[in-house]
Protein backbone atom coordinates (compact mmCIF):
# COMPACT_ATOMS: atom_id res chain seq x y z
CA UNK A 1 0.00 0.00 0.00
CA UNK A 2 1.85 3.64 -1.11
CA UNK A 3 1.79 6.28 1.31
CA UNK A 4 3.16 9.77 1.57
CA UNK A 5 2.08 11.05 4.84
CA UNK A 6 3.31 14.82 5.04
CA UNK A 7 3.66 17.08 8.53
CA UNK A 8 5.49 20.21 9.94
CA UNK A 9 2.75 22.69 8.63
CA UNK A 10 1.47 25.27 11.28
CA UNK A 11 0.81 28.92 12.32
CA UNK A 12 3.94 31.31 11.52
CA UNK A 13 4.71 34.66 11.47
CA UNK A 14 5.73 36.53 8.35
CA UNK A 15 9.99 36.09 8.09
CA UNK A 16 9.63 32.72 9.90
CA UNK A 17 10.66 29.03 8.68
CA UNK A 18 9.02 25.73 8.66
CA UNK A 19 10.53 22.69 7.63
CA UNK A 20 8.13 19.99 6.22
CA UNK A 21 7.93 16.08 5.78
CA UNK A 22 7.02 13.90 3.54
CA UNK A 23 7.36 10.02 4.50
CA UNK A 24 6.76 7.65 1.50
CA UNK A 25 6.16 4.28 1.42
CA UNK A 26 4.91 1.24 -0.56
CA UNK A 27 7.17 2.53 -3.51
CA UNK A 28 10.88 2.36 -4.76
CA UNK A 29 11.74 5.67 -3.12
CA UNK A 30 15.46 5.95 -3.75
CA UNK A 31 14.20 5.40 -7.77
CA UNK A 32 11.19 8.29 -7.52
CA UNK A 33 11.86 11.77 -8.43
CA UNK A 34 10.02 13.97 -5.94
CA UNK A 35 7.97 17.21 -5.85
CA UNK A 36 6.35 19.53 -3.36
CA UNK A 37 3.28 21.36 -4.23
CA UNK A 38 1.30 23.79 -2.97
CA UNK A 39 -2.60 25.20 -3.51
CA UNK A 40 -3.90 28.83 -1.88
CA UNK A 41 -7.59 29.05 -0.98
CA UNK A 42 -9.18 29.55 -4.43
CA UNK A 43 -6.39 29.13 -6.34
CA UNK A 44 -5.09 26.13 -8.86
CA UNK A 45 -2.38 23.28 -7.10
CA UNK A 46 1.20 24.77 -8.23
CA UNK A 47 4.82 22.99 -8.52
CA UNK A 48 6.89 24.35 -5.80
CA UNK A 49 9.60 22.27 -5.97
CA UNK A 50 10.91 18.99 -6.94
CA UNK A 51 14.54 17.09 -6.11
CA UNK A 52 15.25 14.09 -9.15
CA UNK A 53 16.26 10.70 -7.59
CA UNK A 54 19.96 11.92 -7.95
CA UNK A 55 19.53 14.57 -5.74
CA UNK A 56 19.62 17.62 -7.59
CA UNK A 57 17.09 20.14 -6.75
CA UNK A 58 15.24 23.15 -8.93
CA UNK A 59 12.46 25.73 -7.87
CA UNK A 60 9.75 27.83 -8.87
CA UNK A 61 10.82 31.88 -9.10
CA UNK A 62 8.70 32.66 -6.06
CA UNK A 63 10.25 30.54 -3.23
CA UNK A 64 13.56 30.56 -5.20
CA UNK A 65 16.87 31.35 -2.48
CA UNK A 66 13.84 30.84 0.44
CA UNK A 67 13.04 27.14 0.20
CA UNK A 68 15.32 23.93 0.27
CA UNK A 69 14.39 21.05 -1.11
CA UNK A 70 16.09 17.57 0.19
CA UNK A 71 15.55 13.64 0.55
CA UNK A 72 16.90 11.38 2.87
CA UNK A 73 16.97 8.01 1.31
CA UNK A 74 17.67 6.05 3.89
CA UNK A 75 14.20 7.19 6.09
CA UNK A 76 12.34 7.49 2.56
CA UNK A 77 11.90 11.31 3.66
CA UNK A 78 11.78 14.45 1.66
CA UNK A 79 11.69 17.70 3.15
CA UNK A 80 11.02 21.38 2.53
CA UNK A 81 12.64 23.97 4.25
CA UNK A 82 10.48 26.93 4.11
CA UNK A 83 12.63 30.09 5.39
CA UNK A 84 11.71 33.79 5.08
CA UNK A 85 8.10 32.58 4.49
CA UNK A 86 5.19 35.59 3.81
CA UNK A 87 1.77 35.75 3.85
CA UNK A 88 1.50 35.06 -0.18
CA UNK A 89 3.51 31.49 0.85
CA UNK A 90 0.05 30.82 3.10
CA UNK A 91 -1.00 26.96 1.16
CA UNK A 92 -1.96 23.61 2.05
CA UNK A 93 1.43 22.05 0.73
CA UNK A 94 1.31 18.33 -0.97
CA UNK A 95 4.00 15.88 -1.69
CA UNK A 96 4.13 14.02 -4.96
CA UNK A 97 5.91 11.21 -6.01
CA UNK A 98 7.13 9.89 -9.12
CA UNK A 99 8.30 5.90 -10.32
CA UNK A 100 6.20 4.54 -12.65
CA UNK A 101 3.35 6.14 -11.25
CA UNK A 102 2.58 9.11 -9.53
CA UNK A 103 1.62 9.32 -5.65
CA UNK A 104 -0.23 12.04 -3.93
CA UNK A 105 0.15 12.96 0.41
CA UNK A 106 -2.90 14.08 2.27
CA UNK A 107 -1.33 17.63 2.51
CA UNK A 108 0.03 20.10 5.67
CA UNK A 109 -1.78 23.37 6.15
CA UNK A 110 1.20 26.59 6.22
CA UNK A 111 -0.27 29.70 7.57
CA UNK A 112 1.99 32.41 7.56
CA UNK A 113 -0.06 35.61 9.51
CA UNK A 114 1.13 38.20 12.26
Amino acid sequence: QVQLVESGGGLVQPGGSLRLSCVASGFTFRSANMYWYRQAPGKARELVAAITSAGTGNYVDAVKDRFIISRDNAKNTVYLQTNSLKPEDTAVYYCRGVYLRQYWGQGTQVTVSS
